[in-house]
């Protein structure tokens, strides 16, 4: 098969992927073709949706590729979508996650020390929804399971790696902003609004 076709069949075959393809996979598909042969022909596409400015680009997720919509054109998505059903996380189920996602491998009685609530519910919905998994036992008394995230985890939120989550500083940060844009706010008078109000009616 000739270079051309043949990156045109890596591309159908990442488009027809409901998971990231990996490497791996394409390589047992098209066969003899080699690993850095596959990821030369992958670069190319990537930067050719890039130079060409399309609609869709070829991105990488927890360790495989998949095609995603250019984020130029998110707010006529948003539209399109607005009235889409989309199962969304609870707020408890985020924190949850957060923890495991930053300190993992963790039991459950840590997570429910830090967060000081019971988390037998939110532990079996991020584990039914496949966002965490049982990842071994704890070497202490009683030997309790460990968790961490899964492969999953890293296509929900669209991140390569572990090592793409956003970094602690960062939160600090943006609460420092946010303590610091609520001192420059001066509280209101509500005896100010209703005379306003009423000059505003005289008016």
């Amino acid at each position: 098969m000739e270079e051309n076709n043949l990156k045109s069949a890596i591309e159908a075959l990442i488009f027809a992927s409901e998971k990231p393809i990996t490497t791996e996979q394409i390589k047992k598909v098209l066969g003899d073709l080699d690993a850095p042969t596959i990821n030369r022909m992958i670069t190319a596409l990537k930067n050719e949706y890039e130079v060409q400015n399309r609609g869709v680009r070829l991105i990488e997720i927890a360790g495989g590729y998949q095609m995603a919509t250019s984020s130029n054109f998110a707010p006529f998505l948003k539209k399109l979508f607005k009235n889409r059903y989309s199962e969304k996380l609870s707020r408890p189920a985020l924190e949850s996650l957060a923890i495991i996602a930053y300190k993992q491998p963790l039991t459950k009685a840590e997570i429910e020390s830090l967060r000081n609530v019971n988390v037998d519910g939110v532990m079996k919905s991020l584990l039914d929804k496949n966002l965490i998994r049982i990842c071994g036992r704890k070497k202490v008394p009683g030997r309790p399971f460990v968790f961490g995230t899964t492969r999953e985890f890293l296509e929900h939120f669209g991140l390569k790696s572990l090592a793409d989550l956003p970094k602690m500083e960062d939160f600090t940060d943006l609460a420092q902003q946010h303590e610091q844009a609520a001192e420059e706010i001066e509280p209101v008078d509500p005896n100010d609004l209703e005379a306003k109000d009423e000059s505003a009616k005289i008016a």
